[in-house]
């Protein structure tokens, strides 16, 4: 699977505004020019990790939402994954993941 830098980009800029944050501001916090923070927005640069966290520490988002669109804070968290998982499978890995699910699911959270 490719990375989509531009949908990347798209994410990060779509959070920045939802904090109110103009591209100076959230630039000058994580110490990058404003040119880079817009062609990162762009999808035409690309963001290395350390830049990626401080950003999303800034902006209150998850790495996971910016970079595949989901958050492990939602209710409906790998719903959609999961659901095309169990489409993909036998009749037979269906009940055995199932029956893990259930086994996993039922399990005593003082036990882990």
């Amino acid at each position: 699977m490719a990375i989509d830098y531009s949908v990347i980009g798209q994410r990060i800029k779509n959070a920045r505004l939802a904090k109110n944050l103009t591209q100076e501001a959230l630039a000058e916090e994580i110490d990058i020019s404003v040119a880079f923070l817009s062609r990162v927005e762009r999808g035409s640069s690309h963001i290395n990790l350390k830049r990626l966290n401080q950003i999303c520490r800034l902006l209150d988002v998850s790495e996971g939402y910016i970079l595949n669109g989901t958050s492990s804070n939602a209710t409906n968290y790998l719903d959609k994954e999961f659901a095309e998982l169990i489409k993909s499978c036998s009749p037979e890995k269906q009940r055995l993941i199932y029956n893990v699910a259930k086994v996993i699911s039922e399990s005593n959270p003082e036990e882990e």
